[in-house]
């Protein structure tokens, strides 16, 4: 990971000359919805990569863009890149910033093009089972839409708050039940784009015979166009949930577990298998206590303590060899299970998981560890804020590999990350073929130039073990600039073909400049 730019935000630059020079084309373009104001260029200005929370803690950001524009059409958006292409302008499309790899920092300035405008919902075609929905959508709203219709996309990434469907379609999202309804990518009927050419395109809709555009474009992280919407396929709202929780001696035979469970042609909607120190983290959930608003936060609560925290954080986390040794007094990995749809198919596929899993030694847990993961699923995603308010880097790397390969993958990873971070990791996301495998770091350092080199370690060398034991760079996350040397070293001779894709879609390189290491 290269060092990148960063500017004080107390001294935000100014935009450049041509994009305000290109300022009244921009406003005609978008109906007077284009801004270079300093608050909305310092809004735009990162993503949720902790790199930047990091920065943040420094007063530092990203570079801003020098622009922001709302475009409310496709012929908006085409006019706002036509613009860019003329004025060798970068263009970088915006969802809602949820993302946490870097993918819509305005690294070489430009125009962020926030497209939450495009939010319409049409009517569920029950015929054919698929909805037309707008980019700029929030999956929260389209899933309760849907519910309230009798339907559910199936796509429950924990950002699903504060991330949007033109989002999980450059990303390539994943949701915490892909297991049985697939990634965003399984979920695609066709996809209205507008390319880096500034012509818009709608791909044939599937099934469809023939080369299909659909996967070059999913996935593509604004490199190549913007999304505006697409068709995707729902599911019937389930009728019933099974739960089953069980313990396994090793992360080996939980591992085998669920690979035997896929490969038998079960179908869980979640199967997450938590390594041995993360268990013991899993089985502790105490009563949640209501936050306090920080403007009733009393002395204590704002300053004392956190700087105490500071201070046996910097003792305790910035010694990460220590911490992970304690990781060998654990043993026993928990796994959990989840069945839904038809209540009777549910449970007879519950009941064949349960056969295997007790014929490796699994422990029977009843129902309760999978209801209580159920009810909390999404409290991790808030908690991240606390810990960079303590005076550390936390982070999570989730990867992928073929099942010969998963185990391999988990043990260098650790290894290579052990050095630089406290490490966690569970299994998730898994298919017939192999698994994610999502590990969490938590580092300090003493000081917060030793805690960014650190973290820049970390990254390089967990992501160095993963490939070299099989693995890829990344599962759901996206690469944004985190991950792109790596993921452009994983392509090897593959690299050029994406290039040159890149050249036809996006001739002029205008379209979100450096990720994926375009």
């Amino acid at each position: 990971m290269t060092r990148l730019p960063t500017v004080l935000a107390a001294k935000l630059p100014p935009p450049r000359p041509q994009v305000i020079e290109a300022k009244p084309e921009l406003l005609a373009a978008v109906g007077g919805r284009a801004s270079t104001d300093d608050l909305d260029r310092l809004s735009y200005a990162r993503d949720l990569w902790p790199l930047a929370l990091l920065w943040i803690r420094q007063g530092r950001i990203p570079p801003p863009p020098d622009a922001v524009v709302w475009p409310g059409s496709e012929d908006e958006v085409s006019k706002v890149i036509k613009l860019a292409r003329r004025r060798k302008l970068a263009v970088i499309p915006y969802g809602s910033g949820s993302g946490v790899c870097g993918g819509t920092w305005a690294i070489n300035g430009g125009v962020t093009m926030d497209l939450k405008r495009f939010d319409s919902i049409g009517e569920v075609d029950a015929a054919h089972r698929a909805v037309e929905v707008g980019a700029g959508v929030l999956g929260e709203t389209l899933e309760r839409k849907l519910n309230s219709r009798g339907w559910t996309l199936g796509h429950f990434p924990s950002s699903i708050a504060c991330s949007t469907v033109g989002g999980w379609l450059a990303a390539r999202s994943a949701g915490q039940f892909s297991s049985k309804y697939g990634k965003i990518e399984d979920m695609v009927l066709s996809a209205r784009v507008v390319l880096g050419t500034g012509e818009r395109l709608q791909t044939p809709e599937r099934p469809f015979s023939g080369p299909d555009l659909t996967p070059l474009l999913v996935g593509s992280e604004g490199t190549l166009c913007a999304f505006t919407g697409a068709k995707l396929r729902v599911f019937p709202n389930p009728k019933g949930r099974v739960f089953h929780g069980f313990e396994f001696g090793s992360v080996v035979k939980g591992l085998e577990a669920i690979r035997l469970v896929f490969r038998e042609g079960l179908r869980p909607a979640v199967v997450r298998l938590y390594d041995p120190f993360d268990t013991a983290f899993v089985g502790k959930g105490g009563v949640k206590k209501p936050a306090v608003p920080p403007s009733l936060r009393g002395l204590m609560q704002t300053t004392i303590f956190p700087a105490l925290m500071r201070q046996v954080t910097k003792q305790t986390l910035g010694r990460p060899s220590m911490m992970n040794k304690l990781q060998s007094a654990f043993s026993r990995s928990r796994l959990i299970l989840m069945f839904e749809g038809d209540p009777a198919r549910a449970e007879a596929e519950d009941r064949a998981a349960t056969a295997i899993c007790r014929q490796l030694g699994g422990d029977d847990l009843g129902e309760a560890p999978g209801r209580a993961w159920f009810k909390k699923r999404y409290d991790v995603s808030y908690r991240m804020s606390r810990l960079i308010e303590s005076g550390t880097f936390a982070d999570t790397m989730e990867i992928a590999a073929p099942w010969e390969q998963v185990h391999q993958v988990y043990e260098r990873v650790h290894a290579a990350a052990s050095q630089f971070a406290f490490v966690l990791c569970h299994f998730s996301h898994a298919y017939a073929d192999g698994c994610s495998l999502y590990f969490s770091f938590v580092g300090s350092a003493e000081s917060e130039e030793a805690m960014e080199d650190r973290y820049q370690q970390l990254w390089r060398g967990a992501l160095a073990a993963a490939v070299s034991a099989g693995g890829n760079v990344s599962h759901h996350h996206g690469v944004g600039l985190l991950k792109a040397q790596a993921l452009q070293d994983s392509l090897g001779e593959g690299r050029h073909a994406l290039r040159a894709v890149k050249s036809v879609f996006d001739p002029d390189g205008v379209m979100n400049p450096g990720k994926l290491g375009l």
